[in-house]
């Protein structure tokens, strides 16, 4: 667990977030921060929240944080003689290893400081402590911001005199305009310009900042300004990079001028540079537009003092549309020049190219960046061989052979995270125009996903239009909106076209259906059914995708960026329409009749409703337990939705309706209610389209039961009363039975126990004509807890006894901890508080084997009263909170609310 203060105090990072609460109580966390370790008196605590007029009840308020803030830590806040203390490890602190990687630079060589101090500023993760106000909080912000620009200052010395000069000059313009009259940041700003060859840009920027300091300060510059200053009119060599006969390559395009973010990429490329024992390879990967180029150029100028033998580039043109990709002995011949081989003196062929090469820059400190690289056959021979050198390689394709043979590390490129993408479009739009239309730039974001090309060409179109305009435009138009009619380069869909290239035919089809499946994400499984391949091409043809970063694997499942996938869909509507309408076919009806096995091994006493057979060649998905049926419709959830509602549009209105039928099981376990909803109001519409009368009534009767258990009575007992009808109707007794069952359920919910026995006991009747004993074991559990509420615990305990023994009989466990929990009930209200205990304890030990998180709640919600009942307190606060924590995970506030009361009114615990 880790405290963020450089950039964060609202959050505990580790293994889990930890939300820190009011703005106080982490402005008490703050303080105590700061002197971890120390002894921090009442008092001053409280000047550090309050400040000099601290509210009547301060000290009682503040204790009330501390506690809290003990119980958030595990302890780490610690009550001691004369205040409180925050007793955690210094390296669970950023700040505190921030100071302590300055000092220990002040003490190392220069290429130790560097090292360090790169190690102290990357612990900034923005403003320090973010979320935390009060006067002190703005003083020690201002005073860690005035640390911060010291590391910065103590850095840039280190290389400067390191050699560094020209690859300052960026940073320090930015610097020196934050802080224009601070002289230590004007001397690195001058010596920098000095460096790379602007010395009047040197001389000019110091008789401004003479000017600056008269008008505003009526003061001239420090000695060691001025001694700068001089040293530079004299060109003093200590400050002049001596240059070789033959310049060092400086190849390196410009530093990307809107770069932000990446900051988890950039550590790993620079663990990577960490390792000197031999030549460094790292290979960037990812789709394009995705900003690849961009990271490798701003890694390779922040760290290009680290080269002093110079920086070699190329554009190898992988993936251009008109030209073919660069050769690797035209590449040799532009690097071998650039080194000082004479045109003429150039070997002809490859092998003596490359060796030249090698040799030439056996024992140098050389960067190489190898820019949009298509295959590793055309990396290799410009590899170095000598341990000072670094490789950065960019493409689309995975050079699986680059990685396997010669030791490269990749570096997969996805989106932007929301923070990054907002700080691009501020860079690129101004922080004023990003704060003052936020809601547009959250809107852009989202449609973009945090693709930086995306990102980049609506800031262009924002250049002549609000942001709210831009937005709608994106919204309305899709890709259409970025592309750009003359500009390849700057057109979405034609970078992503290019990635199609190196594809076959078959892996373009593919990709295209990827663009129009269902669902946010696949499997193989499901690929082969959506493509009618065999398991092994469809795998070929998702490792082909993959490979040319246009799908991404994580585990067992395929995923697109929305853009990538929008583009895919593009491709598609190529095809010809049978062949798309053919494969949505053959991938729902792969969804459906998997969802339907996955049902009957969660509920095997269910009735069975079999679909019509699925297309030829679709294969459902094996299942081996109720276990696996469980996992998968998980994993799947989300795309069984989309599924259903891609099968309404395609009007294949069984689909829709089945789809409902198999997922309902599901979404009572997990507690997914509005999704149950709108499952079943779908339904009900393709219902009409259905000849079998029975799809509606069984339509209305889980509607109704939707709508009941989200506690909209109205809307529940309509459409209840109509499946009622209907089945009476078409002389549907099992469907009676069933609705009489699901009224009862909506008139115990609506608080009138007494009709609710009515229609259990009508269930009751008709499941026992029907002989069916597992249903007639759910209408006496029902009867049974009805009979309970209206205060009939003898009626209510015999039918929960012979629910009980029908369910173990029929083995269904479902029923079993159903009833249980009911058996807990009564024995509470009956005041056997032991007895109660342990039926309670037996329906959760079932519900939590069967995944019933909906339930589960509710029996340890239960459980907590003959808990409180027989004094056991401790014991009724730990069901009660995971009650709590459960019914907040599945939206019901209501509930969660009557648990909070509950914990409030319990005795405090002893400490």
């Amino acid at each position: 667990m880790e405290l963020v203060l450089l950039g964060g105090i609202a959050a505990l990072a580790g293994d889990t977030a930890l939300d820190l609460g009011p703005a106080r109580q982490r402005c008490v966390l703050a303080a105590l921060a700061v002197d971890a370790g120390r002894v921090v008196s009442v008092d001053r605590l409280m000047q550090r929240v309050w400040g000099d007029e601290p509210p009547l009840r301060a000290r009682a308020t503040l204790l009330n944080y501390l506690s809290r803030l003990r119980l958030l830590l595990d302890g780490a806040v610690v009550r001691r003689p004369g205040g409180y203390t925050l007793e955690v490890e210094r390296s669970d602190i950023d700040l505190l290893r921030f100071r302590e990687l300055c000092v220990r630079a002040r003490a190392a060589d220069d290429r130790q400081a560097e090292a360090l101090l790169r190690q102290a500023l990357d612990l900034w993760q923005g403003e320090a402590l973010t979320g935390v106000e009060s006067e002190w909080a703005a003083a020690e912000r201002n005073r860690l911001h005035q640390q911060l620009l010291d590391a910065e200052c103590d850095l840039t010395e280190v290389q400067l005199r390191l050699g560094h000069g020209e690859d300052l000059v960026a940073a320090l313009t930015a610097r020196s305009g934050q802080w224009p009259l601070d002289e230590r940041v004007a001397a690195h700003f001058m010596l920098a310009l000095h460096r790379a060859g602007r010395t009047a840009d040197a001389l000019a920027h110091f008789r401004q900042l003479r000017e600056r300091l008269v008008d505003e300060l009526g003061t001239d510059p420090g000695a060691a300004l001025q001694e700068v200053h001089q040293r530079i009119l004299d060109n003093d060599p200590a400050h002049t990079r001596s240059s070789p006969e033959t310049p060092a390559p400086r190849q390196l395009p410009g530093r990307p001028r809107w770069f932000t973010g990446r900051g988890t990429e950039l550590a790993r490329l620079d663990e990577a540079l960490a390792d000197g024992s031999t030549v460094v390879i790292s290979a960037i990967g990812g789709a394009g537009g995705i900003g690849k180029t961009w990271l490798a150029l701003h890694w390779a100028h922040q760290h290009a003092g680290r080269f002093p033998d110079g920086q070699l580039f190329i554009d190898l043109r992988g993936f251009n549309p008109t030209e073919q990709p660069v050769a690797p002995e035209t590449a040799l011949f532009g690097f071998l020049t650039a080194l000082g081989v004479a045109p003429n003196r150039v070997p002809p062929d490859l092998d003596a190219r490359s060796a030249l090469y090698r040799s030439l820059i056996a024992d140098r400190r050389l960067l190489v960046v190898l820019d949009n690289a298509a295959t590793a056959d055309q990396v290799a021979p410009l590899l170095p061989g000598g341990p000072g050198c670094t490789v950065l390689v960019t493409g689309r394709s995975v050079l699986a052979s680059l990685i396997d043979r010669h030791g490269a590390r990749h570096l997969r490129l996805d989106a932007l995270a929301r923070t990054e993408a907002r700080a691009l479009l501020a860079a690129r739009l101004g922080t004023r125009r990003v704060a003052a239309e936020s809601d547009a730039v959250d809107e852009l974001i989202d449609l973009c996903g945090g693709y930086p090309l995306a990102l980049a060409i609506t800031a262009r179109h924002a250049a002549d239009h609000t942001l709210a305009e831009v937005a709608a435009e994106l919204r309305d138009l899709g890709l259409e909106m970025l592309d750009h009619s003359t500009d390849p380069g700057a057109s979405l869909s034609a970078v992503l076209s290019w990635s199609l290239r190196r594809l076959t035919g078959e892996h373009r089809t593919v990709f295209g259906l990827l663009g129009i499946t269902p669902g946010p994400d696949t499997t193989l499984p499901a690929v082969a059914a959506l493509t009618g391949l065999p398991s092994a091409r469809a795998r070929k043809a998702l490792s082909a995708l993959e490979e040319a970063s246009l799908v991404e694997r994580r585990d067992d499942r395929y995923a697109m960026h929305d853009l990538i996938r929008a583009y895919a869909a593009t491709t598609a509507h190529d095809l010809p329409d049978d062949v798309r309408q053919a494969a949505l076919v053959r991938v729902m009806d792969f969804y459906l009749h998997t969802a339907q096995t996955a049902d009957r091994l969660l509920d095997p006493h269910r009735r069975l409703l079999p679909p019509d057979p699925p297309a030829d060649s679709v294969r459902p998905h094996p299942l081996p337990d109720a276990a696996a049926a469980l996992d998968w419709l998980q994993a799947e959830h989300a795309t069984l939705l989309a599924t259903q509602r891609a099968a309404l549009v395609l009007g294949r209105h069984h689909v829709v309706w089945y789809l409902a039928w198999a997922l309902d099981n599901f979404h009572q376990r997990r507690g997914h209610r509005l999704d149950a909803l709108a499952a079943w109001q779908a339904a009900l519409d393709a219902a009409a389209h259905l000849p079998d009368p029975a799809t509606r009534s069984r339509a209305h009767r889980n509607l109704g039961n939707a709508w009941s258990q989200l506690n909209l009575h109205e809307e529940a007992t309509r459409h209840l009363n109509q499946a009622l009808a209907q089945a009476v109707r078409h002389h549907d007794l099992v469907e009676q039975a069933h609705t009489h069952r699901a009224l009862a359920a909506a008139w115990g919910r609506r608080g009138d126990d007494q009709r609710a026995m009515d229609h259990a006991r009508h269930a009751l009747d008709l499941h026992r004509t029907l002989d069916q004993p597992v249903l007639e074991a759910e209408a006496l559990n029902a009867v049974g807890w009805f009979a309970a509420r209206t205060g009939d615990a003898d009626t209510a305990r015999d039918h929960c006894h012979a629910a009980l023994a029908l369910h173990r009989q029929h083995h269904n466990p479902a029923g079993e901890a159903n009833t249980l929990d009911s058996l807990g009930f009564i024995e509470h209200l009956t005041g056997d508080h032991h007895q109660a205990v342990n039926h309670y304890h037996q329906a959760l030990t079932l519900r939590r084997a069967l995944g019933y998180a909906y339930r589960v709640a509710d029996t340890l919600d239960s459980m907590g009263r003959p808990h409180l009942a027989l004094g056991q307190h401790e014991r009724a606060r730990e069901v009660w909170e995971e009650a709590l924590e459960l019914y907040r995970e599945q939206g019901r506030d209501e509930d969660a609310a009557r648990v909070r009361r509950r914990l409030d009114a319990l005795p405090p615990t002893r400490t």
